[in-house]
């Protein structure tokens, strides 16, 4: 799943918070809380949160989780001076 993807699954959970304020609205249900402040920069943390995750992924990736080839590849670099 690419981050676009992600930031639009987000932007529709926050169309849906959004949905559910306007919703208790109308039955006269009020928390101070809950308001679109609250849901703007909830969907705004995570919306940065994305790319952050991300990133720890892929350095998980690349740093724990080597094959058996790319660990020899790695040492014949490193046997050439290489790396």
């Amino acid at each position: 799943m690419t981050a676009d993807k992600l930031k639009q699954y987000i932007g529709l959970f926050g169309g849906l918070l959004s949905a559910v304020l306007l919703f208790l609205g109308t039955l006269n249900v009020q928390f101070e809380w809950f308001n679109v402040d609250s849901i703007d920069a909830f969907i705004g943390v995570l919306i940065a949160a994305v790319p952050f995750i991300l990133l720890i992924y892929g350095v998980y990736k690349n740093s724990y989780i080597v094959t058996d080839k790319a660990k020899k590849q790695e040492n014949e670099l490193k046997r050439r001076g290489l790396k």
